[in-house]
């Protein structure tokens, strides 16, 4: 099932622990390493922070984050979330056009997500720790800049969040509405990209309605705009319930 609510905030800190699925199940993940090393030879096993317990109260997303491999967090995205004490929490930019378009990316060839489409986005590590904050505001910024080459104004960027959860994950969507219309953005980052060796994203798609999803968005991100569709359609006039298309292929 996934839920979305919007909070003014995020609370986050670094605090000392252990994934207990990394520990138990170290020997198949090390394996799993190899088989992925074998497909894409430029992955890399830095360092990542999942999310582990976490509350919203007063309209503010508060937790912590423990601190593990990106190998481990590869394996258990890839094995199809197991239960265990932490999960992945990150923020998205959820880029519109000024026309109200949607603009999301499709990830490269020789990326873990290679041909999955999403917004701007990135598991946290520890250059989004200061002191003992983990901040999620400091990553979204990061990751636009860096997926898109886009450095969005202030007056573009929502105040608050909106958190998606769905198995396994707590999407923090942080809207940005930008100035230029979806089509001047696309052609605006995809140069961007044109002028990268190795950019994350090999293009961009733009929804302007739910006839736009693909099986290649997961589906909490379809479920987000479709939220955010129906709800402006709302105010414009009655409409029925959006059902977005279920994801059948991307399980991260």
């Amino acid at each position: 099932m996934i839920a979305i609510e919007p909070v003014d905030a995020l609370d986050f800190k670094l605090a000392p622990g252990v994934w207990d699925f990394a520990q138990q199940r170290a020997a198949e993940i090390d394996a799993h390493w190899e088989r992925r090393l074998a497909e894409q030879p430029r992955l890399f096993n830095g360092r990542v922070l999942m999310l582990g317990p976490h509350v919203i109260e007063a309209r503010v997303l508060k937790g912590t984050f423990l601190e593990t491999d990106f190998k481990n967090f590869l394996a258990w995205r890839e094995f199809g979330f197991p239960e265990s004490n932490a999960r992945n929490g990150f923020s998205m930019a959820a880029l519109r056009g000024a026309d109200g378009a949607f603009l999301l990316g499709e990830m490269a060839s020789h990326t873990a997500s290679a041909g999955a489409v999403y917004f701007p986005a990135g598991t946290p590590d520890p250059s989004d720790v200061f002191g003992d904050i983990v901040d999620l505001d400091a990553s979204v910024r990061r990751e636009l800049f860096e997926e898109t080459g886009l450095q969005a104004a202030a007056d573009e960027i929502a105040q608050g969040w909106i958190v998606t959860r769905a198995p396994g994950r707590v999407a923090c969507m942080k809207p940005i509405r930008l100035k230029l219309s979806a089509d001047e953005a696309r052609a605006h980052i995809e140069a961007a990209l044109a002028a990268e060796a190795r950019p994350e994203f090999s293009r961009i798609h733009i929804v302007r309605s739910p006839a736009d999803f693909t099986d290649s968005m997961p589906e909490f991100v379809c479920v987000y705009m479709a939220h955010l569709f129906e709800r402006e359609s709302r105010h414009r006039e009655p409409s029925a319930a959006i059902q977005p298309r279920r994801d059948r292929r991307l399980s991260g």
